[in-house]
């Protein structure tokens, strides 16, 4: 199941994925928003990144704009490796040597067959285990420090 959100931003290309997802036979659910009225894209970054973490979704995908703030947004959740990608080589990394659980997309910088493409290439791919350490650290990192 795939986890999927976006701002008004990213709402048409959401909605092209969306459709190609019931096209394929694709399992997910949809966050929002509901349209291209204004909205806070930290509102969807963050509740799909807490819905991948708690479990029940192979991934997710955030919509915005650019991609840049859902992410940020995304990666606020303790838990969520989420990576911008803008090609199928940079969606293919983010599986083999970041393991992420979420990807971002620019909704008016990217073609939606490109983010086609970008998220068959993202879920069919693999994480190398020979990158573990690193994301070790980070979770090490992650878990023993606090701004607050």
């Amino acid at each position: 199941m795939i986890a999927i959100g976006s701002d008004h931003g990213g709402y048409t290309l959401k909605q092209a994925l969306i459709e190609y997802f019931n096209e394929k036979g694709y399992a997910y659910k949809d966050f929002g928003t509901n349209g291209e009225a204004s909205v806070d894209y930290p509102d969807y970054g963050i509740t799909v990144g807490e819905a991948v973490v708690k479990g029940g979704f192979e991934f997710g995908i955030v919509i915005c704009g650019t991609g840049i703030g859902i992410s940020i947004s995304a990666n606020k959740v303790k838990g969520v490796r989420c990576a911008l990608v803008y090609d199928v080589h940079t969606a293919t990394l983010a599986r083999q040597h970041n393991n992420a659980n979420v990807i971002a997309l620019g909704g008016r910088t990217t073609p939606v067959d490109k983010a086609i493409e970008m998220v068959e290439a993202f879920k069919n791919e693999v994480f190398e285990s020979r990158h573990q350490n690193r994301l070790d650290k980070m979770s090490k990192y992650e878990s023993e420090h606090s701004c607050e």
